[in-house]
Protein backbone atom coordinates (compact mmCIF):
# COMPACT_ATOMS: atom_id res chain seq x y z
CA UNK A 1 0.00 0.00 0.00
CA UNK A 2 1.20 3.95 -1.02
CA UNK A 3 2.33 5.70 1.93
CA UNK A 4 0.82 8.54 0.08
CA UNK A 5 -1.83 11.00 1.96
CA UNK A 6 -5.42 9.95 0.16
CA UNK A 7 -6.43 13.36 -1.04
CA UNK A 8 -10.74 13.34 -0.90
CA UNK A 9 -12.54 15.86 -1.91
CA UNK A 10 -16.07 16.92 -0.42
CA UNK A 11 -18.07 18.52 -3.38
CA UNK A 12 -21.22 20.60 -2.04
CA UNK A 13 -23.06 20.88 -5.61
CA UNK A 14 -26.16 23.14 -4.45
CA UNK A 15 -25.22 27.01 -5.86
CA UNK A 16 -29.31 27.76 -5.24
CA UNK A 17 -29.31 30.59 -2.87
CA UNK A 18 -30.29 29.67 0.41
CA UNK A 19 -29.58 26.02 -0.13
CA UNK A 20 -29.02 23.14 2.61
CA UNK A 21 -26.19 21.85 0.99
CA UNK A 22 -23.60 24.11 2.73
CA UNK A 23 -25.16 22.96 6.40
CA UNK A 24 -25.32 19.55 5.20
CA UNK A 25 -22.05 20.06 3.61
CA UNK A 26 -20.59 21.24 7.24
CA UNK A 27 -22.40 18.30 9.06
CA UNK A 28 -20.19 16.19 7.08
CA UNK A 29 -16.99 17.55 7.47
CA UNK A 30 -17.56 17.78 11.24
CA UNK A 31 -18.42 13.96 11.43
CA UNK A 32 -15.97 12.31 9.59
CA UNK A 33 -12.94 14.95 10.05
CA UNK A 34 -11.59 12.57 13.66
CA UNK A 35 -11.55 9.51 11.46
CA UNK A 36 -10.14 11.34 8.52
CA UNK A 37 -7.12 12.21 11.26
CA UNK A 38 -7.06 8.38 12.14
CA UNK A 39 -6.77 7.28 8.15
CA UNK A 40 -4.50 9.77 7.31
CA UNK A 41 -6.50 11.14 5.03
CA UNK A 42 -6.69 15.32 3.98
CA UNK A 43 -10.41 16.32 3.57
CA UNK A 44 -10.86 18.87 0.78
CA UNK A 45 -14.29 20.94 0.74
CA UNK A 46 -14.77 22.50 -2.54
CA UNK A 47 -18.35 23.81 -3.20
CA UNK A 48 -19.25 23.92 -7.23
CA UNK A 49 -20.82 27.57 -6.92
CA UNK A 50 -17.36 29.34 -5.84
CA UNK A 51 -15.97 27.48 -8.79
CA UNK A 52 -17.35 30.11 -11.69
CA UNK A 53 -17.91 27.57 -13.73
CA UNK A 54 -19.76 28.45 -16.82
CA UNK A 55 -21.72 25.90 -18.78
CA UNK A 56 -19.51 23.80 -20.80
CA UNK A 57 -17.55 26.18 -23.36
CA UNK A 58 -14.39 24.33 -23.93
CA UNK A 59 -14.37 23.76 -28.03
CA UNK A 60 -12.47 20.60 -27.66
CA UNK A 61 -13.05 17.01 -26.36
CA UNK A 62 -12.82 17.09 -22.48
CA UNK A 63 -11.17 13.61 -23.11
CA UNK A 64 -8.17 15.45 -25.43
CA UNK A 65 -7.60 16.86 -22.32
CA UNK A 66 -7.05 19.99 -24.47
CA UNK A 67 -8.30 23.51 -22.23
CA UNK A 68 -8.28 26.85 -23.20
CA UNK A 69 -10.35 28.51 -20.28
CA UNK A 70 -8.74 29.22 -17.39
CA UNK A 71 -11.47 27.95 -15.27
CA UNK A 72 -11.01 24.48 -16.94
CA UNK A 73 -7.42 24.30 -16.51
CA UNK A 74 -8.37 25.91 -12.58
CA UNK A 75 -10.98 22.65 -12.20
CA UNK A 76 -8.64 20.12 -13.87
CA UNK A 77 -5.64 20.35 -11.08
CA UNK A 78 -8.43 20.49 -8.17
CA UNK A 79 -9.79 17.23 -9.09
CA UNK A 80 -6.52 15.54 -11.01
CA UNK A 81 -4.90 15.92 -7.20
CA UNK A 82 -7.43 14.05 -5.81
CA UNK A 83 -7.91 10.09 -4.90
CA UNK A 84 -11.61 10.46 -4.38
CA UNK A 85 -15.25 12.36 -3.91
CA UNK A 86 -17.73 12.51 -1.69
CA UNK A 87 -20.64 14.30 -3.31
CA UNK A 88 -23.14 16.28 -1.39
CA UNK A 89 -25.87 16.88 -3.37
CA UNK A 90 -29.84 17.37 -3.56
CA UNK A 91 -32.24 16.09 -5.81
CA UNK A 92 -33.84 18.45 -8.31
CA UNK A 93 -36.87 16.47 -10.31
CA UNK A 94 -35.69 12.93 -9.92
CA UNK A 95 -32.21 13.80 -10.97
CA UNK A 96 -28.86 15.26 -10.18
CA UNK A 97 -27.97 19.11 -9.99
CA UNK A 98 -27.28 20.70 -13.42
CA UNK A 99 -23.90 22.05 -11.41
CA UNK A 100 -22.85 18.83 -10.72
CA UNK A 101 -23.27 17.68 -14.03
CA UNK A 102 -21.71 20.36 -16.02
CA UNK A 103 -18.50 20.14 -13.12
CA UNK A 104 -18.49 16.30 -14.29
CA UNK A 105 -18.63 17.18 -17.87
CA UNK A 106 -15.93 19.49 -18.10
CA UNK A 107 -13.12 16.61 -17.56
CA UNK A 108 -12.49 13.60 -19.23
CA UNK A 109 -8.75 11.33 -17.83
CA UNK A 110 -8.61 13.67 -14.13
CA UNK A 111 -12.08 11.31 -13.01
CA UNK A 112 -10.88 8.14 -14.21
CA UNK A 113 -10.31 5.04 -11.30
CA UNK A 114 -11.34 7.30 -8.32
CA UNK A 115 -14.11 6.07 -5.56
CA UNK A 116 -17.00 8.86 -5.38
CA UNK A 117 -19.38 8.36 -2.46
CA UNK A 118 -23.01 9.80 -2.15
CA UNK A 119 -24.48 12.36 1.01
CA UNK A 120 -28.03 13.20 -0.39
CA UNK A 121 -30.87 15.46 1.33
CA UNK A 122 -34.18 15.64 0.03
CA UNK A 123 -37.90 15.60 1.26
CA UNK A 124 -39.75 12.12 -0.34
CA UNK A 125 -36.53 10.19 -1.57
CA UNK A 126 -33.98 11.52 0.98
CA UNK A 127 -31.96 12.35 -2.48
CA UNK A 128 -31.43 9.21 -3.60
CA UNK A 129 -33.14 9.47 -6.98
CA UNK A 130 -30.28 12.28 -7.54
CA UNK A 131 -27.47 9.25 -6.74
CA UNK A 132 -29.20 6.89 -8.93
CA UNK A 133 -28.82 9.33 -12.00
CA UNK A 134 -25.54 9.83 -10.76
CA UNK A 135 -24.27 6.97 -10.68
CA UNK A 136 -25.10 6.39 -14.49
CA UNK A 137 -23.13 9.13 -14.95
CA UNK A 138 -19.89 9.16 -13.14
CA UNK A 139 -19.17 5.21 -14.00
CA UNK A 140 -18.90 6.34 -17.82
CA UNK A 141 -16.27 8.40 -16.51
CA UNK A 142 -14.22 5.49 -14.73
CA UNK A 143 -15.08 6.71 -11.61
CA UNK A 144 -16.05 4.18 -9.00
CA UNK A 145 -19.46 4.37 -6.90
CA UNK A 146 -19.09 3.53 -3.32
CA UNK A 147 -21.91 1.18 -2.40
CA UNK A 148 -21.89 2.62 0.85
CA UNK A 149 -24.09 6.14 0.84
CA UNK A 150 -25.83 8.55 3.45
CA UNK A 151 -29.65 9.61 2.81
CA UNK A 152 -30.60 12.65 4.55
CA UNK A 153 -34.68 13.05 4.39
CA UNK A 154 -34.85 16.75 5.91
CA UNK A 155 -38.27 16.49 7.64
CA UNK A 156 -36.87 13.59 9.98
CA UNK A 157 -32.88 14.85 10.21
CA UNK A 158 -33.52 18.56 10.20
CA UNK A 159 -34.22 21.24 13.13
CA UNK A 160 -33.24 24.75 12.90
CA UNK A 161 -31.54 24.63 10.13
CA UNK A 162 -28.96 21.91 11.15
CA UNK A 163 -28.69 18.25 11.08
CA UNK A 164 -29.73 17.23 14.72
CA UNK A 165 -27.71 14.54 16.86
CA UNK A 166 -28.03 11.44 14.64
CA UNK A 167 -26.10 8.52 15.95
CA UNK A 168 -27.10 6.13 12.59
CA UNK A 169 -26.01 8.84 10.14
CA UNK A 170 -23.49 9.63 11.96
CA UNK A 171 -21.86 5.83 11.30
CA UNK A 172 -23.20 5.91 7.83
CA UNK A 173 -21.11 8.79 6.95
CA UNK A 174 -17.78 7.51 8.89
CA UNK A 175 -18.66 4.36 6.74
CA UNK A 176 -18.68 6.23 3.16
CA UNK A 177 -15.33 7.62 3.99
CA UNK A 178 -13.55 4.27 5.53
CA UNK A 179 -14.85 2.16 2.14
CA UNK A 180 -13.22 5.58 0.07
CA UNK A 181 -9.85 5.42 1.27
CA UNK A 182 -9.70 1.73 0.73
CA UNK A 183 -11.31 1.51 -2.71
CA UNK A 184 -8.79 4.39 -3.13
CA UNK A 185 -5.75 2.89 -2.30
CA UNK A 186 -6.83 -0.71 -4.20
CA UNK A 187 -7.37 1.60 -7.45
CA UNK A 188 -4.57 3.62 -6.88
CA UNK A 189 -2.16 1.49 -9.25
CA UNK A 190 -4.86 2.27 -11.74
CA UNK A 191 -4.73 5.93 -11.14
CA UNK A 192 -0.70 5.48 -11.69
CA UNK A 193 -1.01 3.99 -15.21
CA UNK A 194 -3.47 6.66 -16.15
CA UNK A 195 -1.76 9.57 -15.53
CA UNK A 196 -0.84 12.26 -17.80
CA UNK A 197 2.84 11.65 -19.61
CA UNK A 198 3.12 7.90 -18.27
CA UNK A 199 4.91 5.98 -21.12
CA UNK A 200 5.26 1.95 -21.48
CA UNK A 201 7.65 -0.05 -19.78
CA UNK A 202 10.49 -2.77 -20.46
CA UNK A 203 7.98 -5.16 -19.08
CA UNK A 204 4.77 -6.18 -19.45
CA UNK A 205 2.14 -3.80 -17.83
CA UNK A 206 5.21 -1.26 -16.53
CA UNK A 207 5.15 2.31 -17.41
CA UNK A 208 7.45 4.77 -16.86
CA UNK A 209 7.22 8.27 -15.26
CA UNK A 210 9.07 11.28 -14.12
CA UNK A 211 9.04 11.20 -10.80
CA UNK A 212 7.83 14.28 -8.58
CA UNK A 213 8.49 15.62 -5.33
CA UNK A 214 5.15 13.75 -4.16
CA UNK A 215 6.99 10.79 -4.86
CA UNK A 216 9.47 10.82 -1.73
CA UNK A 217 8.02 7.96 0.39
CA UNK A 218 8.27 5.46 -2.02
CA UNK A 219 11.78 6.40 -3.28
CA UNK A 220 12.98 7.12 0.12
CA UNK A 221 11.86 3.00 0.64
CA UNK A 222 13.44 2.08 -2.75
CA UNK A 223 16.80 3.46 -1.89
CA UNK A 224 17.33 1.51 1.76
CA UNK A 225 15.98 -1.82 -0.36
CA UNK A 226 18.30 -1.27 -3.11
CA UNK A 227 21.71 0.15 -1.22
CA UNK A 228 22.05 -2.21 1.43
CA UNK A 229 24.00 -4.54 -0.97
CA UNK A 230 26.27 -1.82 -1.89
CA UNK A 231 27.07 -1.05 1.37
CA UNK A 232 28.15 -4.49 1.69
CA UNK A 233 30.03 -4.47 -1.27
CA UNK A 234 31.90 -1.72 -0.23
CA UNK A 235 31.91 -2.57 3.78
CA UNK A 236 30.74 0.88 4.30
CA UNK A 237 27.73 2.53 5.68
CA UNK A 238 28.19 5.66 5.06
CA UNK A 239 26.12 5.62 1.98
CA UNK A 240 23.87 8.53 1.40
CA UNK A 241 21.12 6.66 -0.05
CA UNK A 242 20.67 4.89 3.04
CA UNK A 243 20.12 7.58 5.59
CA UNK A 244 18.18 10.13 3.37
CA UNK A 245 14.63 11.30 5.02
CA UNK A 246 12.12 11.86 2.98
CA UNK A 247 12.45 15.29 3.26
CA UNK A 248 15.75 15.48 1.80
CA UNK A 249 14.84 13.07 -1.42
CA UNK A 250 11.55 15.60 -1.54
CA UNK A 251 14.43 18.05 -1.96
CA UNK A 252 16.51 16.81 -4.45
CA UNK A 253 13.62 15.34 -6.58
CA UNK A 254 12.46 18.91 -6.70
CA UNK A 255 16.03 19.19 -8.99
CA UNK A 256 16.66 16.57 -10.76
CA UNK A 257 15.62 14.81 -13.67
CA UNK A 258 14.72 11.59 -12.08
CA UNK A 259 12.94 8.33 -13.91
CA UNK A 260 10.31 6.11 -12.23
CA UNK A 261 9.84 2.66 -13.37
CA UNK A 262 6.43 1.27 -11.96
CA UNK A 263 4.06 -1.53 -12.23
CA UNK A 264 0.78 -2.15 -10.41
CA UNK A 265 1.70 0.95 -8.20
CA UNK A 266 4.31 -0.21 -7.03
CA UNK A 267 8.16 1.63 -8.15
CA UNK A 268 10.62 -1.01 -9.50
CA UNK A 269 13.25 1.11 -10.18
CA UNK A 270 14.74 4.44 -11.25
CA UNK A 271 17.49 7.04 -12.38
CA UNK A 272 18.20 10.11 -12.07
CA UNK A 273 19.92 12.94 -14.18
CA UNK A 274 20.93 16.32 -14.63
CA UNK A 275 23.71 18.48 -16.41
CA UNK A 276 26.17 20.17 -14.51
CA UNK A 277 28.42 22.08 -16.30
CA UNK A 278 28.99 20.41 -19.19
CA UNK A 279 29.04 17.27 -17.88
CA UNK A 280 25.52 14.99 -18.15
CA UNK A 281 25.44 13.11 -14.04
CA UNK A 282 23.75 10.12 -13.82
CA UNK A 283 22.76 8.51 -10.33
CA UNK A 284 20.84 6.98 -7.86
CA UNK A 285 20.17 3.86 -10.50
CA UNK A 286 18.16 1.60 -8.50
CA UNK A 287 16.18 -1.45 -9.23
CA UNK A 288 14.12 -3.59 -6.69
CA UNK A 289 15.83 -6.91 -5.86
CA UNK A 290 13.82 -9.28 -6.81
CA UNK A 291 13.66 -8.16 -10.49
CA UNK A 292 17.62 -7.62 -10.91
CA UNK A 293 19.33 -9.74 -13.53
CA UNK A 294 15.90 -8.70 -15.73
CA UNK A 295 18.02 -5.78 -18.12
CA UNK A 296 16.04 -3.04 -16.20
CA UNK A 297 18.87 -1.43 -14.87
CA UNK A 298 20.82 -1.21 -18.41
CA UNK A 299 16.96 -0.21 -19.45
CA UNK A 300 16.98 2.72 -17.17
CA UNK A 301 20.26 3.53 -17.85
CA UNK A 302 19.99 4.36 -21.59
CA UNK A 303 16.73 6.02 -20.81
CA UNK A 304 18.70 8.65 -18.39
CA UNK A 305 21.31 8.78 -21.54
CA UNK A 306 18.63 9.52 -23.98
CA UNK A 307 17.43 12.56 -22.55
CA UNK A 308 21.03 14.11 -22.02
CA UNK A 309 21.09 17.98 -23.25
CA UNK A 310 22.64 19.47 -25.95
CA UNK A 311 25.42 21.46 -24.38
CA UNK A 312 26.30 18.21 -22.39
CA UNK A 313 29.40 16.44 -23.86
CA UNK A 314 29.70 13.96 -21.15
CA UNK A 315 27.96 11.76 -19.32
CA UNK A 316 29.43 11.09 -15.76
CA UNK A 317 28.55 8.52 -12.79
CA UNK A 318 29.80 7.66 -9.61
CA UNK A 319 29.39 4.52 -7.77
CA UNK A 320 31.58 2.35 -5.13
CA UNK A 321 35.01 1.12 -6.09
CA UNK A 322 34.02 -1.94 -4.54
CA UNK A 323 30.92 -2.74 -6.74
CA UNK A 324 32.03 -4.64 -8.95
CA UNK A 325 28.67 -5.90 -10.84
CA UNK A 326 27.80 -2.02 -11.10
CA UNK A 327 30.97 -1.10 -12.19
CA UNK A 328 30.81 -4.30 -15.04
CA UNK A 329 27.05 -2.27 -16.36
CA UNK A 330 29.18 0.99 -17.05
CA UNK A 331 32.18 -0.63 -18.27
CA UNK A 332 29.58 -3.04 -20.79
CA UNK A 333 27.78 0.70 -22.20
CA UNK A 334 30.90 2.25 -22.93
CA UNK A 335 32.05 3.91 -19.82
CA UNK A 336 35.58 4.33 -18.52
CA UNK A 337 37.25 5.18 -15.23
CA UNK A 338 38.06 8.91 -15.20
CA UNK A 339 39.45 9.65 -11.73
CA UNK A 340 41.17 7.55 -9.09
CA UNK A 341 39.25 6.27 -6.35
CA UNK A 342 38.14 8.97 -4.28
CA UNK A 343 38.50 9.07 -0.30
CA UNK A 344 34.69 8.73 0.40
CA UNK A 345 35.71 5.31 -1.84
CA UNK A 346 33.47 6.25 -4.92
CA UNK A 347 34.66 5.79 -8.40
CA UNK A 348 33.89 7.81 -11.44
CA UNK A 349 33.07 6.62 -14.63
CA UNK A 350 32.44 8.76 -18.12
CA UNK A 351 31.92 8.67 -21.76
CA UNK A 352 31.50 11.42 -23.90
CA UNK A 353 27.79 12.07 -26.26
CA UNK A 354 27.94 10.48 -29.48
CA UNK A 355 27.19 13.29 -31.60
Amino acid sequence: MSTKKIRVLVLVCSTRPGAFGPAVGKWLAETITPRAVELGVELVPVALGDLDLPFLDEEEHPSSGVYRHEHTRRWSAIVDAADGFIVVTPEYNYGMPAALKNALDYLGREWAWKPIGFVSYGHTSAGTRSVQHSKQVVTTLRLVPLASTVAIRISDAVENGRIRPNAGLDGAAVGVLDELVRVAHALRPMRERARAGALPGPLPGSYVRRLTPEDAPEVTVLQRCCWVDEALANDTLTVPALHESPEQVREWLATWNTTGLWRDGRLLGMVRARCIDADWHVGRLGVVPDLRGEGLGRWLLRAAEAAVEPNCRRIVLFTGAGSWQNIGLYQSEGYQSASPVGADGTTCLAKDVTP
